[in-house]
């Protein structure tokens, strides 16, 4: 069983961890097999193996034997280079005097990096051809009505096989049925970041050309994808120089990343016994985490349909409740979950993606993304039902007001900038204990809300106890920003005034600068600058 401080990662359509199998793995081309896959004497030999060795296996896992596999950096590069290699394609056409071209098609939920490539590529190679959002239905299915309506003269069309956000599945059978029933030349991309493990895959055997996979979705190490290039589609390299990859990507391999890669392809290839979850396990996890949610937020709903999504995603919104108070609440009790994608984090806007499923607005803000890996296990998720339930009774016992205006939720810890008015003095978390022995006298203060402090009371990540015992006030900077009521702090005395990343703290200290309070400081990082370090062990 987890411990009662321990986290809860809830976040793997994010990132994952590396696996045990995978770091070793990686670990070992470092040290042993560190040779670079050009150099023709023994060393980079058994390097070439290596690389020869994953590469096949990630064909057979992959179903793609016939076509390319690439090693690249990630799933963004995959995507770029699909995208570059269709839109070069269709400017030697135009060049040569072919039919105009028509229109690209991007699906209405596409990670934000699809449709970003391809108005990069359009206006850099000059074609300005439109791009047509492929609209979904309300289950997060693209309309196949208007695919059909203006698939036969597009040039490419970009699809996803399951959504990061709702875990939707799409209809790729239907979708290419499509393009082959309107005898299409359009290439077709297909964004499989989020299937690889999750879905079964055989791709030589389908019509999609372009194929993008990111290893630390599923427990390799950031830095490693795949590409893979249906045999006979056009392909331009993006990145051109040492000859590597066949020529088609330059620039020495990623060694240990694809070892690690090629350590985690290794377990899929044996059906996962022993490591990973099965889909009837992870479905029957996700219903323990639905039931948890419905007990501790009456009133929850889910934005994606259980049936029709991969069984690792919950996608859902509580109403009255911003997305960004349910992250700071559950954040608090050591449970790590989002509001989406990772990529657009530190944007507070609606989802797009339930946007696009004509969702109401209360949902598309305050959705909140819970996503379990293939790898979790029994006990973390009964600590993740325990911690939700807590999560439920502290904002019961210490409700957010929100205020929902024009769409928008306005937090109500919201920082204004001209409160800032003198500089407090920064602590570090290394600082604490050196402070305390110099100032006994000093206590720290919360400037949390009041359900992040109930949600967290046993959650702060400092292991002195005699610093725990200084946290003595919960005073949330709405209450000192709205009331200024700070009579419960003494004008004289040392305060240390802490918060999750840090901002608020630091504009609470700023307050209290201002209105005389000579001897204020606050926690440089917030409670998460309190890394958990790695101790040697998996």
């Amino acid at each position: 069983m987890p411990a009662p401080d321990q986290e809860i990662y809830l976040d793997c359509n994010a990132t994952t961890h590396v696996l045990p199998a995978a770091r070793d793995a990686a670990m070992h081309a470092l040290m042993c097999q560190f040779g670079n896959p050009s150099s023709s004497h023994s060393a980079g030999l058994r390097a070439r193996a290596l690389l020869d060795g994953v590469r096949a296996r990630a064909a057979r896992v992959l179903g793609a034997e016939g076509g390319q596999l690439l090693f690249v950096s990630g799933a963004t590069e995959g995507i770029q280079t699909a995208v570059l290699s269709a839109l070069c394609d269709a400017r030697a056409r135009r060049d040569a005097g072919e039919v105009a071209m028509g229109p690209i098609l991007v699906g209405a939920t596409e990670h934000k990096a699809v449709p970003q490539a391809v108005a990069h590529w359009n206006e850099v190679l000059g074609l300005d051809l439109p791009v047509l959002t492929v609209p979904v239905n309300a289950q997060g299915l693209h309309d196949l009505a208007f695919l059909q309506q203006h698939v036969a003269g597009a040039t490419l069309v970009c699809t996803m096989a399951a959504n990061n956000e709702t875990g939707v599945v799409s209809d790729l059978v239907g979708i290419e049925s499509t393009l082959r029933s309107s005898h299409s030349r359009a290439l077709w991309l297909v964004d499989c970041v989020q299937a690889l493990g999750k879905l079964s895959l055989h791709l030589a055997s389908t019509r999609i050309d372009y194929a993008p996979f990111s290893g630390h979705k599923l427990y390799a190490p950031k830095g490693i994808g795949m590409l893979y290039v249906r045999q006979g589609s056009p392909y331009t390299a993006l990145m051109a120089g040492g000859g590597q990859e066949g020529g088609n990507r330059a620039g020495t391999e990623n060694m240990p990343g694809i070892a690690a890669l090629g350590a985690v392809l290794e377990v899929l290839e044996g059906g996962g016994e022993g490591v990973f979850r099965s889909h009837a396990q992870l479905a029957r996890d996700r219903t323990l985490l639905a039931d948890a949610l419905r007990a501790a937020f009456p009133g929850v709903v889910f934005n994606m349909p259980f049936e029709g999504s991969l069984p690792t995603t919950l996608n859902f919104s509580v109403p009255g409740v911003s997305s960004q108070t349910l992250l700071n609440v559950f954040d608090a009790a050591g449970m790590r979950v989002s509001a989406g994608s990772a990529c657009s984090a530190a944007h507070a806007e609606p989802s797009y993606v339930l946007r696009a499923m004509g969702l109401p607005q209360w949902q598309t803000i305050g959705a909140v993304r819970l996503s379990i890996g293939a790898s979790t296990d029994d006990a973390l998720i009964q600590e993740a039902c325990t911690r939700i339930a807590r999560c439920g009774q502290a904002l019961r016992m210490a409700p957010i007001v929100e205020h929902h205006e024009e769409g928008q939720v306005l937090a109500a810890y919201a920082v204004d900038s001209h409160d800032t008015v003198e500089a407090a003095a920064a602590l570090s978390t290394g600082d604490l204990q050196s402070f305390f022995q110099r100032h006994p006298d000093a206590r720290l203060v919360d400037v949390r809300e009041a359900a992040e402090h109930d949600a967290g009371r046993r959650m702060l990540p400092w292991c002195h106890s005699e610093i725990l015992r200084m946290v003595t006030i919960n005073l949330p900077l709405r209450v000192l920003q709205g009331d200024g009521q700070t009579g419960v702090l003494a004008p004289d005395a040392p305060w240390v005034l802490f918060c999750r990343s840090g901002a608020r703290s630091q504009t609470a200290a700023a307050l209290l600068k201002a209105r005389g309070y000579r001897h204020v400081w606050y926690l440089q990082g917030g409670l998460v600058s309190a890394q958990p370090r790695y101790d040697g062990t998996a």
